[in-house]
């Protein structure tokens, strides 16, 4: 760790804590601090925030080629140093090393997306219809940013935010989750290195998100607020954000219902399963979390379903072999110990795993349980575990509306191969992205995001830099 940074960056340099405060990081494989980072509080936001300000104007002008070449060294950058950045997010964070690969090339991959996007901001020009004026439009970045960031995906949820805003010329405040401020650093480093000039983008580590992140809402001076976690946090910052009327775009909490059907081929469905469930540990807003699977497959996609997690080992993510890691923390495993407990008290059978296992660090083993009773308080929240609750249905009716039964609405999995069946069932779920007989959707080319309550906006795609772009018309006369 002695190469990773550990102190904030403000307006292009490594700074202490004001106060010289700093916060531990945690390996969840073992519990052992890894080390520790600055912890930075009001003060210091004030700094970051400052830096940002009068950057603006300057990186605002700056020639969108200019901005796209940034990006793009910053992609390659990445890409030499996956092995680095992966073991990085491993200690940190928990995941397999080939998972960690494999989010440090979906990161990259964003800086690369947006690097193309960066010179194809476009307007408009061209007569109104009374003939009195033409209109002009074009697009300007929205100005300075606060950007929050979550611990599950370090390094992408970061790249996925800070690429479409250096993209459209908007200067950044990056707050990471305490749980993983060094990933977020160790890109701050790769940004200066590939020529992001100083005050463009600032990150400002911290355990106390509340002291930091209220007063930049509530000021005025920041102009957008990006945020990525859970729903109750968002709903807070919503009303932060409200006084001084900043632009937010919100990727929060999921429930996804993945649906099998009586006509789908199960051993795709087993796969999208896997994939849906214990992506990152199940510690995914994407994740699957209701099973519903019809009455007829269900007990052969369960008996498939467990035969396939329970032969997932179980260990620290730095040690050959391993396929599933720690959770984040023993706050996260208890959460999953206990929604566990209420679907077996109410009924549900374990078909494997379900069972804390002795030693250190956070790990829980890939479960899958069968005939979960609807009234679980698994069935209603987001679980953020390896644990795969399966109910069945009848009824094609009825699976849509217990799949839409929830205030969220991220992604739904649905597994059919008739096509109209699956036409109809994905236009009637009430989500913002579908997975058809497939479990992964994330995609930098693809717009994500949800509806309901989860979440405002789309990032990633082409739509992704339009939230951080705002319109200007101007009227001219027509002589």
């Amino acid at each position: 760790m002695t190469d990773t940074p550990t102190q904030l960056f403000i307006g292009g340099a490594w700074v202490d804590a004001s106060d010289g405060a700093t916060m531990p990081v945690d390996d969840p494989a073992t519990g052992e601090v890894l080390c520790h980072v600055a912890d930075a509080g009001p003060k210091d936001a004030k700094l970051a925030e400052e830096a940002a300000v009068q950057a603006q104007e300057a990186w605002a002008r700056t020639a969108p080629r200019a901005r796209s070449e940034i990006l793009r060294r910053a992609h390659e950058l990445i890409i030499e140093r996956t092995d680095v950045l992966a073991h990085l997010m491993t200690s940190e964070m928990g995941k397999p090393l080939a998972e960690a690969r494999g989010e440090v090339a979906y990161a990259a991959e964003f800086f690369r997306w947006f690097s193309e996007e960066a010179v194809r901001i476009d307007g408009g020009f061209t007569t109104l219809p009374d003939g009195r004026n033409r209109m002009l439009l074009s697009r300007r970045p929205v100005g300075p940013c606060l950007l929050i960031t979550p611990w599950n995906f370090p390094l992408a949820m970061g790249t996925r935010k800070i690429g479409p805003a250096i993209a459209a010329g908007c200067t950044m405040i990056l707050k990471p989750a305490p749980q993983t401020p060094l990933s977020s650093l160790a890109l701050a480093a790769i940004l200066k290195e590939a020529g992001l000039p100083d005050g463009v983008l600032n990150v400002v580590t911290t355990s106390r998100a509340g002291e930091v992140c209220e007063p930049l809402l509530r000021g005025g001076r920041i102009r957008k607020l990006s945020f990525t976690g859970s729903t109750a946090v968002g709903q807070l910052l919503l009303a932060q954000s409200a006084e001084a009327v900043v632009r937010t775009s919100m990727e929060l909490g999921g429930n996804a219902p993945f649906l099998v059907f009586e006509d789908a081929d199960l051993d795709k469905a087993v796969d999208g399963a896997m994939v849906a469930k214990m992506r990152n540990m199940g510690e995914a807003c994407t994740a699957a979390n209701r099973f519903f699977v019809h009455r007829s497959v269900a007990e052969e996609f369960g008996r498939r379903l467990a035969e396939r997690m329970g032969a997932l080992v179980v260990g620290p993510g730095t040690r050959d072999g391993v396929d599933v890691g720690p959770l984040i923390d023993r706050r996260g495993r208890a959460k999953v110990e206990e929604l566990v407990a209420d679907a077996v008290e109410r009924g549900a059978h374990v078909l494997v795993g379900g069972r804390t296992p002795e030693g250190p660090g956070c790990f829980y083993p890939p479960t899958v349980l069968a005939d979960v009773d609807p009234g679980s308080r698994l069935m209603d929240t987001e679980i953020f575990g390896p644990v795969a609750a399966i109910l069945t249905f009848d009824e094609e009716d009825e699976v849509i509306r217990r799949a839409n039964d929830t205030p969220w609405g991220l992604v739904g999995y649905v597994f059919t191969e008739g096509l109209d069946r699956a036409l109809r069932v994905s236009e009637r779920l009430e989500v913002g992205m579908v997975g058809l007989n497939t479990g992964l959707v994330s995609n930098p080319a693809a717009p994500f995001g949800g509806v309901k309550q989860s979440g405002l906006g789309r990032e990633g795609g082409r739509v992704g830099i339009d939230e951080f772009l705002e319109y200007q018309y101007l009227a001219v006369p027509v002589s």
